[in-house]
């Protein structure tokens, strides 16, 4: 399983709220709610969150085996 928890563990370290990910990459609600619920996401929105928070994608999500 893919997991986007770490992403929220460097939004919470950078101070990036949910909101700023919506007005800086662009991303809406449904995209948002699809992170939080660790859901397909395409890779050019993994590509806009690593450029907007300047970090890597192992920074952001995690493959956990089930």
């Amino acid at each position: 399983m893919i997991t986007f928890e770490k992403l929220f563990e460097t939004m919470r370290q950078k101070n990036v709220s949910t909101y700023w990910l919506r007005e800086q990459c662009g991303l809406d609600s449904k995209t948002i709610r699809r992170l939080k619920a660790n859901e397909n996401i395409e890779t050019k929105t993994l590509n806009k969150l690593c450029n907007a928070l300047s970090c890597r994608i192992e920074d952001i999500m995690e493959y956990i085996p089930d």
